[in-house]
């Protein structure tokens, strides 16, 4: 096994190898995938349109298992619809009224600081959501970074629905609404930065948002807001510790964090390509070409597989937080090495890092919009994975490593020669996938978004210029 040191060392020996620009627009502004893409896409849409509990809007966090909602993938989901109609898969009018039915259940959801019977409080929600009732789901929190992405679809569909008719008007009305009712300084708590949630028992979670991860939302919707926005310092609370974040060198240098999803989610909806602010000025690239940069670290690191685990190759690689084997310390070529169910992973190296050889194809696959000519190749490369491609897509993940048929697994299965792979689909991975392909092809959702006054305002009060702000 190579250890931590020479493998840093080998990497900057390496990262002017690393792979620099992507294919230009073409002249009408779309680019074309290949043709095995087309069913990746739809049959991860298909995961949102056919799980979604139709009567309330209200999307699984993950599927077959029984589960519980996830307001973070009913944000990818009000996303999703308008993909499925600008790719002919379902009517407008069917994507409208299900989306008029999520944002009237969001509207309408009893609030408070009760304990139980509540879908949220003081304009957030709760992380977790009974698919029938909608109100909170055991002792989960009151997410601030969840309920951003439920809200940025919510802003997604308030500017796609354009159209001069009373249900599409009552979309832009209600998305506006709802997403303004958030009290951004009472997440703050007295302080600077946000914190990530809040137990009506418990009070508030003692870790903020701030370094650099998928929190960039958070700040971007609190700052952008009207009613009861984030004072205008706040970023520079998100941004006090990027010091120690910065990895690489040169061409390579970026900010750093392991799990990909932490550069993607942000990204889905907010286009950060031209636009910067002062510590991207400074540095003198944009946060677009910084996530660039962490996808192809991590492919790098997993062509390189320090650890040695068995599949890494320059195809199939990707790490992220993602459903794992389980909790189990075991032996692997003459070592004892330990294996995780549900957590973030990422490459050693790398804020909140953790390898045990599991691969999440939304990680490759959500990173397309910023660096196709890899994440191509580990797509047609992970549909070749046994067991690993079904009805809604990717299954969640894979772990080529775990073949210890003797153990039992906390979710998945174990095959003697392939290894482990997952059994469900989870909702905040499909979205990526899905979102990240509807941006490389056309600029779908990042065109729409930059219509929304709310990020326009968010970036701005963060000290973004340049590129399509100045239009």
């Amino acid at each position: 096994m190579i250890d931590r040191r020479t493998f840093l060392t080998r990497s900057a020996l390496l990262g002017g190898g690393l792979l620099a620009g992507g294919p230009a627009l073409a002249a009408d502004g779309k680019k074309s995938l290949p043709g095995f893409y087309a069913d990746i896409e739809r049959r991860t849409f298909n995961f949102f349109w056919e799980t979604v509990n139709k009567a309330n809007g209200l999307v699984p966090d993950r599927w077959p298992t029984p589960s519980f909602a996830s307001i973070a993938a009913v944000g990818f989901g009000l996303t999703a619809y308008p993909i499925g109609v600008a790719r002919g898969w379902i009517k407008r009018e069917e994507a409208r009224d299900l989306t008029l039915t999520t944002l009237r259940f969001f509207d309408n959801a009893p609030m408070g600081d009760d304990r139980t019977g509540m879908t949220g409080h003081r304009g957030f929600f709760y992380h977790f959501l009974d698919m029938k009732t909608g109100t909170r789901f055991r002792e989960t929190e009151l997410s601030s970074v969840d309920s951003s992405l439920l809200f940025l679809g919510m802003l997604f569909a308030g500017q796609w629905y354009d159209r001069n008719d009373p249900a599409e008007a009552e979309i832009r009305r209600l998305s506006a609404a709802i997403v303004d009712r958030a009290d951004w300084p009472w997440f703050q708590r007295g302080e600077l930065a946000v914190s990530m949630g809040w137990d009506p028992v418990k009070g508030f979670i003692a870790r903020n948002w701030d370094g650099y991860n998928e929190g960039m939302m958070v700040y971007i919707l609190g700052l952008g807001a009207t009613r009861r926005p984030l004072p205008d310092d706040a970023w520079s609370a998100w941004t006090a510790p990027y010091p120690r974040y910065w990895r690489g060198e040169g061409p390579t240098r970026h900010l750093g964090f392991g799990p990909l999803f932490g550069h993607q989610y942000s990204h889905m909806w907010i286009d950060f390509r031209g636009i910067q602010d002062v510590t991207m000025r400074g540095a003198g690239f944009d946060y677009f070409e910084n996530s660039r940069r962490a996808v192809l670290a991590q492919r790098q690191y997993c062509t390189l597989n320090p650890m040695k685990w068995d599949g890494y190759s320059k195809h199939i690689w990707g790490l992220t937080a993602c459903d794992g084997p389980g909790g189990f310390k075991l032996p692997f070529k003459g070592e004892t090495r330990e294996f995780f169910a549900y957590a973030a992973r990422g490459p050693i190296g790398q804020p909140d890092e953790r390898d045990d050889g599991t691969i999440a194809p939304t990680a490759a696959l959500g990173s397309l919009a910023f660096a196709p000519e890899v994440v191509i190749p580990a797509a047609r490369a992970l549909r070749k994975v046994p067991r690993l491609y079904g009805k809604y897509g990717f299954l969640d993940s894979f772990n080529p490593s775990f073949r210890y048929t003797d153990q039992k697994v906390q979710t998945g299965s174990v095959d003697k020669r392939h290894g482990w792979v997952a059994e469900d689909y989870l909702g905040i991975d499909q979205g990526p996938i899905l979102g990240a392909a509807a941006n490389y092809r056309d600029e779908m959702i990042w065109k729409t978004m930059r219509n929304s006054p709310v990020i326009r305002r968010g970036l701005e009060r963060a000290g973004f210029t340049g590129g399509w702000l100045v239009s």
